[in-house]
C-alpha cells in the first residue's frame, strides 16, 4: 500500500472511522504475527503460541489509540512493536518459572531482522553477501509487504527465514531446531529465498 493511502487510513482512524481501523490492524497481521514468531524462544513456544502475541497485541492497539501520536506507517509499525514487545516480556515473565532464559539469546523486537545502516535508518537484511537471490534488501517501506509474502510461504520455508533472517541463528543452530543436516538447510534457506523474491515481485 502506498504511504500515502497507510497514512489516510490511520487518519481515518484516528477520526473514529471503525472500518479503516479493521482494515489498518488487519493490514498489520502478518507482520506482527512474523515478528511475534520472531521473538519467541524455544522454552517460551511450549507455554504459550505466537497468535497469543498477534491477539494481545492488535487488541490492546485498538483500546490504546488515543495514545497513538504519529502519523506515518513507520511510526505506526513501531507503536505496534512497542505493545508487543511489552506483552513479550510480560508473557515470558509469567512462565520463566518454567525454564532458565538464556540471557544471550534474548532476542530485541527493535532488532528483528535489522542492522544499522550508516545514516542511523534500520533495514531488514539478510546477512550472507552470495548472489541473489541468497541477499535481498527491503526497507521499512516494504515491512508489510515482506511479511504478507513470507505468510503465503510453505510452513518450513517461513521457519528457515524467521531462524536465519530475524533470529540470525547459524545454519548448524538452524539445522538443529528444524531436525534436517546443515546442508539440506540451505538448500531450504535457498529455495525459501527463490520464492519470496518471486511473491514480492508480484507486489
Amino acid at each position: 500500500m502506498p504511504q500515502s493511502q497507510f497514512e489516510e487510513l490511520i487518519q481515518r482512524t484516528r477520526a473514529g472511522d471503525r472500518g479503516a481501523e479493521n482494515e489498518l490492524l488487519e493490514k498489520c497481521r502478518a507482520y506482527i504475527s512474523l515478528v511475534a514468531r520472531a521473538q519467541i524462544e524455544g522454552w517460551m513456544r511450549t507455554k504459550f503460541d505466537a497468535s497469543d502475541l498477534v491477539q494481545q497485541t492488535l487488541l490492546e492497539a485498538h483500546q490504546g489509540l488515543s495514545r497513538f501520536e504519529g502519523e506515518t506507517e513507520a511510526e505506526w509499525l513501531g507503536w505496534l512493536r512497542g505493545i508487543l514487545n511489552h506483552n513479550t516480556l510480560d508473557f515470558a515473565r509469567r512462565y520463566q518459572g518454567a525454564a532458565k532464559r538464556d540471557v544471550k539469546r534474548e532476542f530485541s523486537i527493535d532488532r528483528a531482522g535489522q542492522q544499522p545502516e550508516a545514516s542511523g535508518q534500520m533495514k531488514w537484511e539478510l546477512p550472507d553477501q552470495a548472489d541473489t537471490p541468497s541477499r535481498i534488501l527491503l526497507n521499512r517501506e516494504q515491512e508489510i509487504q515482506v511479511a504478507d509474502a513470507v505468510s503465503q510461504l510453505p510452513p518450513d520455508y517461513q521457519e528457515v527465514i524467521m531462524l536465519r533472517n530475524l533470529q540470525r541463528l547459524p545454519f548448524k543452530e538452524v539445522a538443529e531446531r528444524m531436525q534436517r543436516s546443515p546442508g539440506a538447510v540451505q538448500m531450504l534457506w535457498l529455495r525459501a529465498l527463490n520464492q519470496l523474491q518471486e511473491l514480492l515481485e508480484q507486489v
